[in-house]
């Protein structure tokens, strides 16, 4: 019986110590990866600001090319949006909520199965001869120190996808030129 005892006490204050670590880790997250493409900002931002264009160079529908999209709102620019089914890449949408022709756009992503939304930007720049593309884009995670946890990996789970994807942007877009 005490060595139960001890068991549940032994758990219980391994429950409390990950939860404790849990709120003291950061409530948000941050992910950022950028590129510098041989291309002009306009050139590079005629694939950001229309959502049908971003199936040509994002990795996401790369993975899978039966993802269901839909389309709807303004067809490019504020308030063009699109949104997505996929088995393996979830299911989501996302928004462009300020868009600053030829150099920034600024985007709302949400995940419905995980009541999730995020906000990110692209920005363009000049760069020497060519342009620089910054892509970035942040969250909250609220108070959950479980959530919490997961922050401290949204680095090495999307900044992958964020070079492949900008990498495909930058063929892309210099096929063009």
């Amino acid at each position: 019986m005490r060595a139960l005892a001890r068991v549940v006490l032994g758990v219980a204050v391994v429950i409390a110590i990950v939860v404790a670590v849990g709120l003291l880790l950061p409530r948000g997250y941050r992910v950022e990866r950028s590129i510098e493409i041989a291309a002009a900002q306009e050139r590079i931002f005629a694939n950001l600001e229309d959502p049908r264009a971003w199936v040509k160079w994002t990795v996401w529908n790369q993975r899978d090319p039966n993802m269901a999209l839909e389309y709807s709102g303004a067809p490019a620019g504020v308030g063009a949006k699109w949104a997505w089914r996929s088995k393996t890449e979830g299911t989501g949408s996302m928004e462009f909520t300020r868009v600053e022709a030829p150099a920034l756009i600024e985007y709302r992503l949400f995940f419905p199965d995980f009541d999730a939304a995020s906000t990110g930007q692209i920005r363009l720049a000049p760069a020497g001869t060519g342009t620089r593309v910054v892509w970035s884009n942040q969250g909250e995670l609220g108070s959950n120190p479980l959530m919490r946890y997961i922050g401290l990996f949204m680095d090495s789970m999307m900044g992958p996808d964020f070079e492949a994807g900008l990498k495909n942007l930058k063929a892309l877009a210099e096929k063009a030129e």
